[in-house]
């Protein structure tokens, strides 16, 4: 009797945890969800917001979205894989924390250490110079003036060595120019300034552009894609209408982010998020408010992590070497 009972134990014992596992998914979701985010408040945390509120309503749950900034966003990365791989926290992977700061060297994990959900939105970057400048009429005007002054124009990307530095550079080098990267802790200061004539040119955002059309003009937006080019105005060029080949593609050239857990959750509870995601994003006003907010939806599914994701991470490597190349020609 007792060796029945002994035996009976182990076999509880073993499949204890896998038959809790399954009860779990099943039940999923019986309480509110967090979501890591990795900066402060502000539009990328509202965006936030408006794909996990509707993601809670298509779960019948509240996603609550929570800030969590430090160490470049990597803290918040961190947080996360710190809780449960139970479905209960999600990660907003922003291309920084995600795939920067790695190559960096300043992280444990990789973009491969998470299980992805969908795909949520993209930023795109341009050039933007004053409306009324008359020395670049064009895109073809701009970089002759640039080779015509080298190192002579001053313009800002907001802050040194991040994704719009790295995509100006690599722009610049792949035409044979450069200009003085002038750093600012707020990017409106910047924009104040090519406003006020202290700066030549800038990098820019739609949503920003949209709110200084009165001053700006773009020269170039970085994608391929019209429709993301047209965020801007319908006037605005792509890479491919200039043809240029900055060795950056699809997302690259972008701030972008995507929806993540822990690796270890069960595939069940993946597969009810991803659902619930496919579905808030296709939610008319959800595009609407993502749009007029400037993050154009990108609407990539999981299943294209990988393929998009990964090659990323070896074109902003050579993005950041063209920094160092500025470096050294403003050094000469």
């Amino acid at each position: 009797m007792l060796k029945t009972l002994i035996k009976t134990a182990a076999v509880a014992a073993l499949i204890g945890p896998v038959a809790g596992a399954a009860f779990a998914a099943d039940d999923y979701p019986s309480r509110n969800i967090e979501m890591m985010f990795p900066w402060g408040p502000g539009s990328a945390f509202a965006m936030a917001q408006i794909i996990t509120n509707a993601m809670g309503d298509e779960l019948g749950t509240n996603i609550s979205v929570v800030s969590t900034p430090g160490a470049a966003g990597v803290k918040s990365f961190n947080t996360a894989l710190e809780k449960p791989a139970d479905g209960y926290t999600l990660i907003d992977g922003w291309v920084a924390p995600l795939v920067l700061q790695p190559l960096a060297g300043n992280t444990e994990f990789t973009h491969t250490d998470f299980t992805p959900l969908w795909s949520a939105t993209r930023v795109p970057f341009a050039v933007v110079v004053r409306k009324d400048d008359e020395r670049f009429p064009d895109y073809d005007a701009f970089i002759q003036y640039l080779k015509d002054n080298p190192g002579k124009a001053r313009y800002s990307s907001g802050s040194i060595g991040n994704i719009p530095h790295m995509v100006l550079a690599k722009m610049m080098q792949t035409e044979g120019v450069y200009a003085r990267n002038i750093p600012y802790p707020q990017d409106g200061d910047a924009f104040k300034d090519l406003r006020g004539g202290l700066l030549d040119f800038s990098f820019n955002d739609p949503i920003t552009f949209q709110s200084n059309k009165d001053a700006f003009k773009t020269l170039v937006a970085f994608t391929n894609e019209k429709d993301v080019a047209a965020a801007y105005d319908e006037n605005t060029p792509t890479l491919d209408d200039l043809g240029l080949d900055i060795g950056l593609t699809g997302l690259a050239p972008s701030g972008w982010n995507w929806f993540l857990v822990h690796k270890d959750t069960p595939e069940e509870i993946v597969a009810t998020l991803n659902t619930a995601m496919e579905a808030a994003l296709n939610r008319p006003e959800v595009q609407e408010r993502l749009k007029a907010a400037g993050f154009l939806p990108t609407m990539y599914p999981p299943e294209r992590y990988e393929e998009i994701v990964g090659p990323i991470g070896d074109q902003i490597a050579a993005a950041k070497d063209a920094i160092t190349w500025e470096a050294e020609q403003l050094a000469k």
